[in-house]
C-alpha cells in the first residue's frame, strides 16, 4: 500500500517507518494514514521511526488551519478533529512491540508529542527539540503535557511547554528526554537498527508485558499487579529452562 505522508519498509523482523511528508510535517492526510500503515506491521517485532532530512516540523498549521478553523468555539467539533489525531499517537503507545524513536535535526510541536509515545527515544547530535505551542496561543493537546512528565518531570516539562524554547540534543539527554546520543544521522540510524534488531530477538511476550506495563502508569500496587497476572499467563516453562541455563 502506498502513503502521502510515510514510508514503511522492512528488514527481517525490524520495521522502519520514514516520515516522507515536507519536514516530516503533519498535515490532515497524515493522522488518518498512520492507522492504516501500523495495520501493514505483519509480524515485525520492532519499529524504528525516523524522519528524511529531519525529524518532524510538527503539525502543518497552514494545512490544518481549514479543518480546525471551523471548529473553534465548539468544543465538540473540536475535540472530534483532535481525536484523529489522538488515535494517531496513541497507536505507537498500544503497540506490541517496542518503537524505537531516531531523532535527527528539528523535532517541533506535535513531533516532540509523537515521540513522547515511543518506547526509547536516542538521537544524533544535530537534534533539537522544542514544545512551542504557548507561543502560538495554542495549549499543546496531542499528550505530550501528559507523557512528558513521566520522562522528563514536571518541572522540565513546564520549561519546555510555558517558554517554547528549544533545547539541543545534549540538553535533551541530559534531561532524560533521549537516553543514547550519537555524532551523526548515519551513526545514529545505524545505532537504531542494531537496536531494534537485539529487541526483535528477545522473547516477544515479555516485551510486550514490559511495555504494557510502563506505559500504563498504573498506582504502585496495581502496577506490580499487572505485571504478575501477564507472568502467569504468559510466562512458559520452556521459556524459565532456558533462562536458567
Amino acid at each position: 500500500m502506498t502513503f502521502q505522508n510515510v514510508n514503511l519498509t522492512h528488514a527481517g523482523e525490524v520495521a522502519t517507518l520514514t516520515l516522507t511528508s515536507k519536514k516530516g510535517s503533519m498535515g490532515p492526510t497524515f493522522w488518518p494514514e498512520i492507522p492504516r500503515v501500523l495495520n501493514e506491521l505483519g509480524g515485525a517485532r520492532a519499529l524504528i521511526l525516523r524522519g528524511q532530512d529531519l525529524f518532524s516540523a510538527g503539525l502543518d498549521v497552514r494545512a490544518s488551519a481549514p479543518v480546525i478553523a471551523p471548529t473553534l468555539g465548539d468544543p465538540d467539533a473540536f475535540a472530534a478533529v483532535v481525536a484523529e489525531m489522538h488515535a494517531a499517537i496513541d497507536a505507537f503507545a498500544a503497540l506490541p512491540i517496542p518503537v524505537i524513536a531516531a531523532v535527527h535535526g528539528w523535532c517541533i510541536g506535535a513531533g516532540l508529542e509523537l515521540i513522547s509515545a515511543c518506547d526509547i527515544r536516542i538521537a544524533s547530535a544535530d537534534a533539537r527539540f522544542s514544545l512551542p505551542e504557548v507561543k502560538l496561543g495554542i495549549t499543546a493537546d496531542l499528550g505530550g503535557l501528559q507523557r512528558l512528565p513521566h520522562l522528563i518531570g514536571t518541572g522540565r516539562t513546564a520549561h519546555l511547554a510555558l517558554t517554547g524554547d528549544p533545547i539541543d540534543a545534549q540538553t535533551a539527554e541530559r534531561w532524560g528526554l533521549i537516553t543514547e546520543l550519537l555524532p551523526t544521522p548515519d551513526a545514529l540510524f545505524e545505532r537504531a537498527n542494531a537496536l531494534a534488531t537485539g529487541l526483535a530477538a528477545l522473547p516477544p511476550r515479555a516485551v510486550e508485558g514490559t511495555k504494557r506495563t510502563l506505559h500504563a502508569h498504573l498506582p504502585h500496587a496495581q502496577s506490580l499487579d499487572q505485571a504478575v497476572r501477564w507472568n502467569a499467563q504468559h510466562m512458559t516453562a520452556g521459556g524459565l529452562a532456558q533462562a536458567l541455563k
